[in-house]
């Protein structure tokens, strides 16, 4: 029959017998899934093949007319040929395709989870903890938990307050309660609004440890995932107290010891059940719930918590009801730590924070900065500087002060004051001020005439000096006639000073500062000698702190460890010494800085039990101050003066009484210990080479002249320990030797500095061969030419001569008896 289609169903999906295509295939071989989907949507559908052996059952599978016409009936279609079916098919392989990128999506965030152990000692980004040698907290800036405590500290009832309300199946869920997921999705929908969370105690600690707060289902799958993987690797109760520690309780309280004082003014274990319940309350919304902010409803909160304790079966009807019955009396105490209670070194280290950190992890915070203060010795400090503010510089014409302590031996700052009111000026006197030293800068003079082969006495004329045009000068303009350069130091005599270094030269001395520790610039001029070159109280305690060391020198440091906010190390100190100057000439400088205590300038520091080596300092006009001196586990350097560098009244003997003050209260502290033995001088040779000065001009007396000596009332009492000070003398052609405080060679020009002292700009170019002329209105000198001229420094009375002395033997130059046998130092 035309149209009839009565060849069995099988042999429409495949093709006639004879190779010819079904009339109801694709002409075009379909793609592989969709022969796949044939296949399958085909075996789905009542088998109808013939059977070889059973021919009789075909006439069965014909369709029959059943109308009368005469037509058959269409058999039914495949499946396959259904665009339902394929629809059905498309659902469920784009099904099948989301589930199976849901997993590899899941798969790909568990493996780029964090370690969760970073939990324990994390610390919320933002915030900088400090902290003392002995692991007290200095400050805290920023979102930090200031009172952190184990849970063993915690009251039973603090806890379970927080779990009542929290997370009540906390001890049964493995990170993620689906219940309390489904009952709050329950609540919420019923009240129209969000009014109960899902989330686990778990789940907020991975939010605050390691996520933020975006509100996306990203985040809520990896928040998922972190507390599943924090439960799997940390205990329960790792976890419910890093959470009481971390979690933000209002009013700048991180953590309940946080909230317990910031709202009631008590620890933890002072808290009554319903003070408990109320700080558990506010963890879902603090700024609401606050019951400094909003009482009536904070009230409320506390007694929903106190229902839910007795339903969790923590507490007894009775205890709630009189818990609720309780009148709660807030009493605000203030943030701990946010204020340091040693501003001075605090800032010190945030400013040198950079160093180490990079600007991105500066940024992010949540640092935790291990320092090297001694806390009771910087208190010691703190006070002492008081102390001289309030006591000496009333008398003395001084408003401020500054003390720093250092080990020598491996560079750490023990303390540091930069002055008595950081509150009133946080301008760090100890680091930011740059100040000339004056006389203390006499000794890296003398250690460098000492490491190139000067014995401690070869001796100099103390007597008028004018080199190109620039005249040093004594205190009260008194000469002492022929001095060792170890009676020069005690009795800090300029002239010698500036002879000293026109024999050893500029570079050697400006090389010997600064491998000892100075940084700042220091000007090859005459006056160099006497401390014109201005530097801080910080790098000149370090340098001095280089020959308390046996002249190794290790980098001043106030930071020993840096940990971000998972409590990584991220930086930790590790200063290794540099021999700066060799030890035979660091020992032999000690015992030259120890006449400087015992007989000499520096006599107020001497202490009772132990040896002291230091070196008073005063600049011109006495506007600064200064002792720096050293025991052998320990160097300390004082200054005294005014913000405006204005001239003070005072005398550099305070500072070393200051430095006396400090010390005597930390001498059981410290076990004695004496210097190392100074080195025997037989065959003294040094380590380096003088490079000398070759003057244009210089004139030298042979004799002593004090006919024009100045008379000083302080001087007549024996004070000549305070006047270490100097005056300027540079030459003017109008007015011979100029007293007057300007410093620039070969003309006198007067230049301020930034910290309002008077600097030096480096001297005329020195010509290589140096001819001695007339320095009028002296008569010109034969002598060979004296090394370069130190600065103008602050003059300073002269002590009695030191008596230890060898007798001397005048040298061929007459104008220059030196010491010229060896001599081993006593």
């Amino acid at each position: 029959m035309m149209g009839s289609r009565s060849e069995p169903i099988s042999s429409l999906g495949s093709g006639s017998p004879n190779g010819n295509q079904s009339p109801l295939s694709d002409p075009v071989s379909p793609p592989s899934f969709v022969n796949q989907a044939k296949h399958f949507m085909t075996k789905l559908q009542p088998s109808r093949t013939a059977d070889s052996t059973s021919n009789a059952h075909l006439s069965d599978l014909t369709p029959q007319d059943t109308t009368g016409s005469g037509r058959s009936e269409r058999p039914p279609r495949p499946l396959y040929q259904h665009w339902w079916a394929w629809g059905l098919a498309g659902v469920g392989f784009g099904l099948g395709g989301v589930v199976l990128a849901a997993q590899t999506t899941i798969s790909s965030i568990r493996n780029d989870l964090p370690d969760t152990a970073d939990t324990l000692n994390y610390v919320r980004t933002g915030s900088l903890t400090i902290k003392a040698a002995d692991g007290t907290i200095l400050q805290q800036t920023g979102p930090a938990t200031r009172n952190k405590i184990t849970l063993s500290e915690m009251p039973e009832r603090l806890p379970q307050a927080f779990l009542a309300s929290e997370d009540q199946d906390f001890y049964e869920h493995d990170g993620v309660d689906y219940q309390a997921i489904a009952r709050a999705l329950y609540v919420n929908l019923t009240a129209g609004e969000v009014v109960e969370g899902g989330s686990t105690i778990t789940q907020q600690l991975a939010r605050i440890v390691f996520l933020d707060q975006e509100r996306s289902l990203g985040r809520k799958v990896r928040e998922a995932l972190l507390a599943q993987k924090m439960e799997d690797e940390l205990t329960k109760d790792q976890i419910l107290e890093q959470y009481l520690n971390l979690v933000y309780l209002g009013s700048s309280a991180y953590g309940v010891a946080d909230a317990a004082w910031i709202y009631f003014s008590k620890q933890v274990d002072e808290l009554t059940l319903g003070e408990m319940a109320m700080i558990a309350g506010m963890a879902p919304a603090p700024s609401a719930y606050s019951p400094l902010v909003n009482p009536d409803l904070a009230t409320q909160r506390r007694n929903i918590v106190l229902r839910r304790m007795v339903d969790a079966g923590y507490i007894t009807a009775a205890e709630s009801d009189a818990a609720m019955s309780e009148e709660i009396v807030v009493n605000p105490g203030p943030v701990k730590n946010l204020y340091s209670q040693v501003p001075y070194f605090t800032s010190y280290i945030q400013q040198q924070l950079p160093q180490y950190v990079s600007p991105e992890q500066l940024e992010l915070g949540g640092l935790t900065v291990e320092t090297t203060l001694n806390l009771e010795w910087q208190k010691e400090a703190q006070e002492t500087v008081d102390y001289a503010i309030r006591n000496y510089g009333p008398y003395e014409g001084f408003e401020q002060a500054a003390l720093v302590a250092i080990d020598p031996r491996t560079g750490e700052i023990k303390a540091l004051v930069g002055g008595d009111d950081f509150a009133a000026s946080q301008f760090n006197r100890a680091t930011q001020a740059q100040r000339q030293p004056g006389s203390t800068f006499k000794a890296f003079v003398y250690a460098a005439a000492i490491a190139a082969g000067f014995s401690p006495y070869t001796s100099y004329m103390d007597a008028k000096l004018v080199v190109d045009g620039y005249e040093p000068q004594n205190y009260g303009k008194r000469f002492r006639g022929m001095v060792t350069i170890r009676d020069a130091i005690a009795s800090s005599i300029n002239v010698v000073a500036v002879k000293t270094l026109i024999d050893v030269g500029w570079n050697p001395i400006i090389e010997m500062a600064q491998r000892m520790g100075i940084k700042s610039e220091l000007l090859p001029t005459y006056s160099l000698a006497l401390g014109t070159s201005e530097v801080n109280l910080l790098e000149l305690t370090s340098a001095y702190g280089t020959l308390a060391n046996r002249g190794r020198h290790v980098e001043a440091h106030g930071i020993t460890r840096i940990f971000d906010r998972f409590g990584n190390l991220i930086y930790e100190a590790n200063f290794s010494p540099t021999q700066a100057i060799d030890e035979d000439s660091a020992s032999i400088m000690t015992w030259m800085l120890e006449s400087v205590v015992t007989s000499g300038t520096g006599a107020e520091a001497n202490l009772p039990d132990r040896p002291v080596a230091g070196k008073t300092g005063t600049s011109e006009k006495r506007r600064d101050l200064w002792f720096v001196g050293y025991i052998p586990q320990l160097v300390t350097g004082v200054w005294l003066g005014n913000d405006d560098s204005s001239p003070t009244t005072g005398v550099s003997g305070t500072a070393a009484l200051t430095w006396r003050d400090f010390m005597s209260t930390l001498l059981n502290d410290i076990p004695v210990e004496q210097f190392p033995e100074t080195p025997s001088l037989g065959e003294w040779e040094g380590s380096i080479k003088a490079e000398p000065v070759k003057p244009k001009q210089i004139f030298e007396a042979d004799t002593p002249d004090n006919s024009g000596a100045e008379t000083s009332s302080s001087d007549s009492e024996g004070y000549y320990e305070s006047y270490d000070s100097y005056n300027s003398g540079y030459y003017n052609d109008s007015s011979g030797y100029s007293n007057s405080s300007s410093y620039s060679e070969p003309e006198p020009v007067v230049t301020e500095s930034t910290s309002g002292s008077v600097s030096e700009p480096a001297p005329a170019i020195v010509e290589e061969v140096a001819p001695i002329q007339e320095a009028p209105p002296v008569a010109p000198s034969t002598d060979t030419p004296v090394e370069t001229a130190p600065p103008p420094a602050a003059i300073e009375a002269p002590p009695p001569p030191v008596q230890d002395l060898p007798p001397l033997i005048p040298s061929e130059s007459e104008g220059t008896p030196r010491a010229t046998a060896p001599v081993t130092i006593p």
